[in-house]
């Protein structure tokens, strides 16, 4: 018997769940929603034969993982670097609208690998052996380009390290809302965030973009999150201060959930636009590590 697809998922109070005047929904959501936290990486993570043409139970399987965890893990046959790999996968998952930043190669998926700062890429933290801090991607970004969907596709693993942890937004916001509603009223404020001005070269790069952590769209949580803490700026609000310390406190323990994995070749991570950081690594020089990302401005979907 096959996992129900996403659609027929139910998910109690969800349309309310992120309602801080809502107890009673919240409650219902809060209780579905730990009742299906995954133990661990195994719990969530699917063999596929094809990522490029996937069953019918590997696609309502990666989807129920989805559903009920925000991502899922997927182990398929290593060797095949087929760039169009993400596009098609995500595609098969409602993810359809890719994001293409402004350091991702022509066809939008980005080659996360080492690079020389020659090419524009050398000094952004992705591009080295640097460990990364938490965060979601595009935190950047203007809130009509919000990031729903993420794909991390392992090609070639570090030699030694690179291993990421992935932790679901909802559960952060679940021990966020039971410790104090109000640490979660103040990170939902349109200016809780702010991610300054960029000079390059020729000018202004991106503009600075204000924004809250959390907010609702379409009945979904959406996380917008960086632990870095240079070229960051926090609401000077005392309440907006103290949520900001006590999120980062939280992201420095093993909260349940926690998920950790070492994405081997023809691994994968995909879902929604999860909390995730990277430890630094160590290449091999004659296959250093190679990771495809796309980025979508959906969420996941089965229709």
């Amino acid at each position: 018997m096959t996992a129900p697809s996403l659609r027929s998922i139910e998910t109690p109070g969800s349309g309310h769940a992120f309602d801080l005047d809502d107890d009673v929904a919240y409650r219902a959501w809060r209780g579905w929603k730990l009742q299906h936290r995954p133990a661990d990486a195994a719990a969530i993570t699917v063999d596929v034969v094809d990522p490029c043409a996937l069953s019918v139970g590997e696609r309502d399987l990666l989807l129920s993982h989805i559903a009920h965890a925000n991502m899922a893990l997927y182990r398929s046959p290593p060797g095949d670097d087929d760039r169009d790999m993400p596009r098609r996968l995500g595609a098969q998952l409602g993810l359809q609208r890719l994001d293409a930043n402004w350091l991702a190669d022509e066809d939008g998926i980005s080659s996360i690998q080492v690079s020389s700062a020659s090419d524009g890429r050398g000094g952004f933290i992705p591009y080295t052996q640097q460990a990364i801090r938490w965060h979601t991607d595009g935190y950047y970004h203007p809130s009509h380009r919000r990031i729903h969907g993420m794909l991390l596709h392992c090609v070639r693993p570090a030699a030694r390290g690179g291993v990421n942890r992935l932790l679901d937004p909802e559960l952060v916001y679940i021990a966020l809302r039971d410790e104090s509603p109000a640490l979660v009223r103040a990170l939902m404020r349109p200016d809780a965030m702010t991610i300054p001005a960029r000079q390059g070269d020729d000018g202004e790069a991106r503009a600075a973009q204000s924004g809250p952590v959390f907010s609702v769209d379409q009945g979904a949580l959406h996380m917008r999150y960086t632990a870095r803490t240079r070229s960051i700026e926090w609401h000077a609000d005392a309440l907006v201060q103290a949520a900001a310390a006590r999120l980062a406190d939280l992201l420095n323990t093993e909260l349940p959930g926690l998920l950790s994995v070492g994405l081997q070749a023809g691994m994968g991570v995909v879902g929604h636009n999860v909390l995730h950081d990277r430890s630094a690594f160590v290449d091999d020089p004659a296959q250093p590590r190679l990771l495809y990302r796309a980025r979508f401005l959906d969420r996941a979907t089965a229709a």
